[in-house]
């Protein structure tokens, strides 16, 4: 299992008596073979925090079609403000992504991918439209085949 904290933010709540703080840790769980799971863990410690991130992502893990190290096509995926583009690269190219982005595709066992953000800059929401459009991926050949009513052929990866 790949277990990534992306990010660990500090959230202060002023009372009357003082400032109660508490954490909040994104994390990216994936096997590396195409499953991928994310959730934010809140605490008022951080390893329970990020304790809580790994149960919940742990339990959030979606299937991801994957065409051997890459996608099999590229997609466009928002959530909230946050736009990520990915496209499928050629072997050998490597993960060209920055934070959240590389964090959820390396957790889902992406090797080779092209990838831009646009919009908010936000990392949760980036996490999550990440997540969101490797799930909406899907293996060409099966949607033919399943459109010509012919029987479905097994995936190669």
């Amino acid at each position: 299992m790949v277990e990534r904290v992306v990010q660990i933010r500090r959230v202060a709540k002023v009372v009357k008596g003082g400032g109660h703080l508490s954490f909040t840790a994104l994390v990216v769980v994936g096997d590396g073979q195409g499953t991928v799971g994310v959730h934010i863990g809140k605490s008022r410690a951080v390893p329970d925090a990020v304790r809580k991130g790994t149960i919940g992502a742990r339990k959030n893990m979606r299937k991801v079609t994957l065409a051997g190290t890459t996608i099999p096509h590229e997609i466009v995926s928002s959530f909230n403000g946050a736009t990520v583009l990915l496209k499928p690269a050629s072997p050998g190219t490597g993960m060209i992504a920055g934070g959240g982005v590389r964090a959820a595709l390396e957790a889902a066992g992406v090797r080779d991918v092209l990838s831009k953000t646009f919009g908010s800059s936000n990392t949760i929401n980036i996490v999550k439209a990440t997540v969101q459009g490797l799930e909406r991926l899907r293996d060409p050949k099966v949607v033919i085949a399943r459109r010509r009513g012919l029987p479905t052929p097994v995936s190669e990866a």
